[in-house]
């Protein structure tokens, strides 16, 4: 049988204080300098509950649910931290704070970045922070050293702005002062959900999106073992042409609109939406998707230029002509010039549903409008040529312009035509819904074409009549955008 020695307290002789105490659960191991020294395997209390116990070379205090505290005021040696924190998981962290040392805290900057104040430093402090929901890319997170110490090596603050960045300091001495000794980027969140990079980030519900107003890269770090996450809601806008010059000219054509609403993001999708049609949906792996915007086309007589996500395509806008030509193709069609332009074909090449509708004729002295994602341009005939109306998406509740109504944000719209002269003329065509410019208005009191609005794929206006001393001038086309949106959460 093992021997055994069963007590409640073991004090010091000398002055009777506390070195080995247990109260209910809870084992106090006083700082005695005499030393508690037993031939046997086990020290128990009264109750039977282990205070000490020995199996070979190991020793335990204290039983399976006991909790083990060092009196007040005692010390000790050998139990040390070991460049560990503990992790503050019932505090995360969302403004600023002054941090303590051995603590690790997780930061959310959802609302907008803060700032970390580290302790006054001494030989061994650690401290630690990590991204709590992988948003230090869009609310930075700035650590701020204690007075005039220093952060490895240098004065001054540092900042946190890759997502999901995790760092921890070590305060060495006064020549480095805290030193990193990690920093990482722990932006994958499960395998739930896409993780990728790239454009303009921002956050909607359970959506995260990145919206790309010029070239760049979307790139997918990880994808969700869920199948149906890893197909992504995107906007493709081409660039939209521009106005059509060389005596009265139609208003360019929009850019082309190619749109897919995923099931699992959820918003208010165009008429356009291409989903589930599989040349239009876009299923993304972990890689690099190069993005290309196109730019708008210039005036007079320029085409826009394409935009491109994956393999999907959308064709620029065609330019508007003037002075009896036909309008360009291309994702809507340019309007046809004074007196006789036909107006250019739209979707093209054709896709389904259509990018975009045919520009407005020109059979008199007003340029036919610029054909929109959703209409045709107008005819240039008993009123000026008035641009197509672009189509309306809440894929990203910022981007586009303003509709006739409700929250819905328009993209390519078509430019209008412009003028002969004013008096019994009526000024020039207006622009469509979605970014198309108002075309030019010729003679006395002339006013120049507008510009198609950039990242919309609007169509340019077309320039009034440019004989003698006043005309107005054609406006080049807006740039287009690519839009890319999945489900986060």
């Amino acid at each position: 049988m093992t021997s055994k020695i069963k007590v409640d307290n073991i004090n010091k002789v000398s002055d009777d204080s506390n070195i080995i105490n247990k109260c209910g659960t809870t084992i106090t191991v006083g700082a005695a300098s005499d030393g508690v020294r037993t031939g046997a395997d086990n020290l128990q209390a009264s109750d039977g509950g282990n205070l000490i116990s020995q199996s070979g070379t190991t020793i335990t205090l204290g039983a399976s649910g006991d909790t083990i505290t060092l009196a007040s005021g005692a010390s000790q040696t050998g139990f040390g931290r070991t460049g560990t924190v503990d992790w503050q998981t019932s505090s995360i962290k969302t403004a600023t704070f002054t941090a303590a040392n051995g603590e690790g805290y997780f930061c959310n900057t959802t609302s907008g970045g803060f700032t970390v104040n580290l302790p006054a430093g001494s030989a061994g402090a650690i401290v630690s922070v990590q991204d709590y929901n992988n948003t230090f890319d869009t609310g930075n997170l700035t650590i701020t050293p204690n007075g005039s110490e220093k952060i490895n090596g240098g004065e001054g603050d540092i900042i946190l702005n890759s997502e999901g960045e995790g760092l921890t300091l070590v305060y060495v001495d006064g020549t480095v002062g805290w030193r990193s000794i990690q920093d990482s980027a722990f932006a994958d969140i499960g395998s739930n959900f896409i993780v990728a990079t790239g454009g303009t980030i921002t956050n909607v519900g359970n959506c995260r999106i990145h919206t790309f107003t010029g070239p760049g890269t979307f790139t997918v770090c990880s994808v969700s073992t869920c199948a149906a996450n890893n197909t992504v809601s995107h906007l493709v806008v081409a660039g939209g042409g521009g106005g059509g010059g060389s005596n009265v000219g139609g208003g360019g054509g929009a850019g082309g609109y190619r749109e897919v609403k995923s099931p699992v993001t959820p918003y208010t999708a165009s008429p356009l939406d291409g989903y589930p049609s599989s040349p239009n949906r876009v299923t993304v792996t972990a890689q690099a998707y190069p993005i290309t915007v196109g730019g708008g086309g210039p005036a007079p007589n320029g085409n826009g230029n394409p935009s491109v996500f994956s393999t999907v395509t959308s064709t620029a806008g065609g330019a508007g002509k003037g002075g009896s030509t036909n309008g360009a193709t291309g994702g809507s069609g340019g309007g046809g010039g004074e007196n006789g332009g036909s107006g250019g074909a739209g979707n093209t090449p054709p896709v389904s549903p259509a990018q975009g509708f045919p520009g407005g004729a020109a059979p008199s002295t007003r340029g036919g409008g610029g054909g929109g994602a959703s209409e045709a341009g107008a005819s240039g005939t008993s009123s000026t040529g008035r641009g197509g109306v672009g189509v309306g998406t809440e894929i990203n509740p910022a981007a586009g312009t303003p509709g006739p109504s409700g929250p819905l944000k328009y993209f390519s719209g078509g430019g209008g035509g412009g003028t002969y002269k004013c008096g019994s003329y009526p000024g020039g065509g207006p622009g469509g819904y979605g970014g198309g410019g108002t075309g030019a208005q010729g003679g006395p009191g002339s006013t120049a074409g507008v510009a198609g609005t950039n990242n919309t794929g609007g169509g340019g206006g077309g320039t009034g009549y440019t004989a003698g001393p006043t005309h107005g001038g054609a406006a080049n086309g807006g740039s287009g955008v690519v839009i890319i949106r999945y489900k986060v959460q």
